[in-house]
């Protein structure tokens, strides 16, 4: 079934047990090739009662493996993620026009991933409680172990369809629960492939289930009783609405991003404008931690603005399968025409737009907006486009608290020597993360990933997202104790 969906594009849902391709589809136009680049199977509310009952069932074979057993096949993925890297790159490009090396290396994640999910599978046990050290403890024993939480609900986003998916499917399959997968209407059939991988990598078939659809499918999964945890990757909107739907379940919600990169005096401006100008626009800035904002201290920021345009302006962009193409196109017209009308605001609003402002399609020409006002929506909203705005600062103190105005909180960056203000920052940026002499798109997979205020809550790297897909068992011993009864 993997080569198959990889060489036709088909996107076949997977439930109860058995792969389906009868029924209504939904065709995928490539933004950039601007055909039909693949066809999904579209679930209802029939398929999402059928999958949510079997995923009951099936929770307790998938439970019953050993650990040993779930990281064996997670670490067989990784190698066929491997394998087939070029295959998955090419597949990501037609459905999404994301570069085919950016594919390349979105697949290199994959089995990092994995890799890194079935270490964790190895480590999961338990504790033996410290009962004894309390009057009342005393002649006990308290031991606990990690159980899984059952069935496990992955919601997956069309900017890193794979990697995204293999964090989700692959901590819940570690974790010792059934799966299943709503995918993105943009990217059915990369999704469908890695649910394949996972498969022929040897986990049973009642680890997972894919289904396609648009809203009301995640809406009707997020709802069933038999769904007992939940990852979610996409906007803040979408990200209220699974709350809502889901009610009284676990959630693991990675939301949008509005990040900011601070360049400080003594920073090296060339490297943190080539850093920004080469982390900015990749995927054409389709990623929550993209580089949105950057503050450069005013006695450098003509410099930035210069050498930086002058990176961005000498990106390849075009034809995503095209090996050297730096910047491919966005994930829809509609996409695309929101980012060169928001450049266009912020520039009547008095910015100066120093590069792209353009667009052919669904392509973006990177777009620098520099100088745009504190209230233009380049700065208040989340892009999630090719575009990146440079504002300039005068009081590092006073730049913490204009990123912090964001009602966002993933990542952010700085560029500085001075360890006194990466400390300030790391401390006072209210963030997730903060990355020193780089931007803010930058992640390591199994290195916590998440945020804070309207970007989520909860860590979406496999160790993390092991706990969150597992329940705590306690077992009480009374009467039975290695310190005695006195």
């Amino acid at each position: 079934m993997l080569d198959s969906i990889l060489k036709v594009a088909q996107a076949p849902a997977l439930l109860a047990g058995a792969w389906v391709t009868e029924g209504p589809a939904a065709d995928r136009i490539g933004p950039y090739t601007r055909t039909v680049v693949s066809r999904a199977r579209v679930c209802d509310a029939t398929d999402v009662t059928t999958a949510a009952g079997y995923a009951a069932r099936a929770a307790k074979v998938v439970a019953r493996l050993a650990p040993a057993t779930r990281a064996g096949v997670l670490e067989t993925a990784a190698r066929l993620a491997a394998d087939r890297r070029a295959d998955f790159a090419r597949l990501i490009a037609l459905e999404l026009g994301k570069p085919v090396k950016d594919g390349l290396g979105e697949l290199d994640r994959v089995a990092d991933t994995f890799r890194v999910c079935a270490a964790e599978a190895r480590r999961i046990g338990g504790d033996n409680l410290p009962v004894a050290g309390w009057e009342r403890g005393i002649g006990n024993t308290a031991l606990t172990y990690r159980a899984p939480a059952g069935v496990a609900l992955a919601i997956t986003p069309f900017n890193a369809p794979a990697n995204l998916l293999a964090h989700k499917l692959g901590a819940s399959f570690a974790a010792g629960n059934t799966t299943l997968v709503k995918s993105p209407p943009q990217a059915p059939a990369v999704s469908a492939a890695l649910v394949a991988l996972l498969l022929e990598a040897g986990a049973p078939v009642e680890a997972v289930q894919l289904l396609h659809g648009g809203g009301e499918v995640g809406a009707a999964l997020c709802a069933a009783p038999e769904v007992s945890v939940i990852s979610f990757t996409g906007s803040a909107a979408t990200g209220t609405a699974v709350a809502r739907a889901a009610g009284a379940k676990r959630l693991v919600l990675e939301l949008g991003g509005n990040a900011a990169t601070i360049v400080c005096e003594d920073a090296d401006v060339s490297a943190a404008a080539t850093n920004c100008a080469r982390t900015g626009y990749s995927n054409s800035g389709q990623s929550c931690i993209s580089v949105q904002r950057v503050y450069v201290h005013r006695s450098r920021f003509e410099e930035f603005v210069e050498t930086f345009t002058a990176e961005v302006a000498a990106l390849k962009v075009g034809d995503p399968l095209d090996p050297a193409t730096d910047v491919g196109s966005m994930v829809d017209e509609q996409a695309a025409e929101r980012v060169v009308l928001w450049a266009a605001e912020a520039a009547a609003a008095g910015a100066t737009i120093t590069t792209g402002g353009t667009r052919d399609g669904a392509t973006v020409r990177p777009t620098v907006v520099a100088g745009p006002p504190e209230d233009a929506t380049v700065i208040t909203h989340e892009v999630f486009g090719a575009l990146v705005a440079v504002v300039a600062y005068d009081d590092f103190d006073a730049v913490l608290t204009t990123c912090n105005t964001s009602r966002y909180g993933l990542q952010a960056g700085v560029f500085t020597h001075d360890v006194r203000r990466i400390l300030t920052a790391w401390r006072e940026l209210e963030v997730g993360a903060l990355i020193v002499n780089g931007s803010s798109n930058y992640r390591l997979d199994h290195v916590p990933f998440g945020g804070v205020k309207d970007s989520g809550f909860g860590r979406e790297s496999p160790g993390p997202m092991v706990d969150d897909y597992t329940v705590v068992k306690t077992l009480m011993l009374r009467g039975m104790s290695i310190w005695g009864e006195n």
